[in-house]
């Protein structure tokens, strides 16, 4: 049992190796690329979700808020809060809406921003486009 391990056998360890995963790579490129047109949902995107959108960048809500598990983790998760609150954007609304405006004291909460009633509108809408958004069940559980 004293065979060598040459140059040639590394060689063609290597050659195989590289090429498997060459075809692997094409095959799991392909796979994504069959099933990506399946999980588009851009057509849901109006000018209300687009408002929505500013007005959560300008706000910065990312940086206390998480959104599909991105972002800060200080308060909670909102890519399924349109699903807590019930499907509803009334009820999204109305929580923006009834946040205290000094805070509540000793409790870390959200700020009261005034927001006009378009622009609640818009992160009602812009909250239920991105629960509608197929994450492959993410978060794992309803809380975020």
């Amino acid at each position: 049992m004293s065979e060598v391990f040459t140059k040639s056998m590394a060689r063609n360890i290597y050659y195989g190796g590289s090429l498997f995963f060459v075809f692997l790579f094409l095959a799991l490129t392909f796979d994504t690329m069959k099933t990506l047109p399946q999980q588009d949902n851009r057509a849901a995107i109006t000018p209300q979700v687009a408002l929505g959108k500013r007005v959560w960048e300008e706000n910065n809500c990312i940086g206390c808020h998480t959104l599909l598990g991105e972002g800060a983790y200080f308060a909670p998760e909102l890519g399924n809060v349109y699903k807590r609150f019930g499907n509803s954007t009334e009820a999204i609304k109305a929580f923006i809406r009834s946040r205290p405006a000094n805070g509540i004291p000793g409790r870390r909460s959200m700020p009261q921003f005034n927001l006009s009633e378009e622009e609640l509108e818009g992160v009602a809408q812009f909250l239920k486009y991105t629960s509608e958004i197929k994450t492959q069940n993410w978060p794992p559980n309803i809380q975020g």
